[in-house]
């Protein structure tokens, strides 16, 4: 089932999506001892690590069972300023008690982009071997395209379904792109997309109230299995849905 979240504003979304977030992270922790989350890079999930380590939010879960996976990457060093996992570092985990441990990230580092992807999945089926369910909650982003994770319009990682993880060139970037595939969104406990913004909103008209294309709206593929979804958008973004 689809839950749309509507807020004022990106500040207002960051607030919604924080109180929601804390409050299922910490119902996981309670029925489970763990819980697990795979982040996203932009500029929305930025405004949410830094109110989640203010003082209003910080201690307010015992981070010391959260586990960090993320979505995607740029297959760049992590002092590249492209990098998601410096971002994550720099606005939320170098903020919070947590171990090394704790943080599941891709090796970018010293490793062809095929073997990070391998060693990734390897890692993913190790973690949840003999668990019933994936990940707790996958965090996604939507870009003004409709992609999400590294699942751009008319690429085939769009359509991969028996690896958990995937490498490839994309040539609008001349970089790789290293991904969850949507399998492992979908088995998720929940998916959770922040959007934000008016250059969002012809990719979300589309993506919820339009034709099934997930060649050329990706978000699209993102459908969980019998996991929760939920779109947490703000104002400027829902501009052109029938319903806002």
């Amino acid at each position: 089932m689809m839950h749309i979240h509507k807020s004022e504003d990106i500040d207002q979304l960051s607030r919604d999506f924080a109180n929601w977030l804390l409050s299922y992270a910490n119902q996981k922790i309670q029925q489970t001892g763990e819980f697990s989350v795979a982040l996203s890079g932009g500029s929305t999930p930025k405004k949410l690590h830094v109110l989640l380590t203010s003082a209003a939010y910080k201690d307010k879960t015992d981070w010391s069972k959260w586990h960090f996976f993320m979505g995607d990457e740029r297959f760049v060093p992590f002092n590249d300023d492209r990098s998601n996992a410096k971002m994550c570092y720099e606005t939320l985990l170098n903020h919070i008690p947590v171990s090394e441990d704790q943080i599941h990230f891709y090796q970018t580092e010293g490793i062809e982009p095929a073997d990070s992807a391998a060693a990734y999945e390897k890692m993913l089926r190790g973690f949840y071997e003999g668990k019933a369910a994936g990940i707790d909650l996958v965090i996604l982003g939507m870009g003004d395209d409709g992609h999400t994770l590294s699942l751009f319009p008319h690429q085939p990682i769009i359509h991969e379904t028996k690896k958990w993880v995937d490498s490839f060139w994309l040539e609008a970037q001349d970089m790789y792109r290293i991904t969850l595939t949507h399998p492992v969104a979908n088995h998720a406990g929940a998916v959770a997309f922040l959007v934000a913004g008016p250059g969002k909103q012809q990719a979300l008209k589309e993506v919820l109230e339009g034709k099934y294309q997930p060649d050329l709206y990706p978000s699209q593929i993102i459908r969980p299995s019998s996991g929760e979804l939920h779109w947490f958008i703000d104002k400027a973004a829902a501009g052109l849905l029938s319903a806002s």
